[in-house]
């Protein structure tokens, strides 16, 4: 069982904060910020908005995010995942 399957709540929450950041970064709506949406392809922001995002997101669940793995980072659901795998 994965953990979205495990802590369902937790997952959501998670979910919703991260979408709350990247939309507040991207002025968009949160609706529109889903788990799939690339950062830079779908989304309009660019390297210094990812910075700003993954700073907002270490602020909000008391994590430190080092670099190689914000590279790493993708879509929305990447973001989403690490922070859950970080016990987000």
């Amino acid at each position: 069982m994965d953990a979205l399957q495990e802590k369902p709540n937790v997952s959501r929450s998670v979910e919703e904060k991260v979408a709350a950041i990247v939309a507040d970064q991207a002025g968009m709506e949160v609706a529109e910020v889903t788990r799939d949406r690339a950062f830079v392809a779908d989304l309009p922001i660019d390297s210094l908005d990812i910075v700003e995002i993954m700073m907002s997101i270490e602020e909000e669940f008391d994590i430190t995010i080092p670099d190689e793995d914000v590279e790493s980072m993708k879509t929305v659901g990447d973001a989403v995942d690490y922070v859950i795998g970080q016990g987000g």
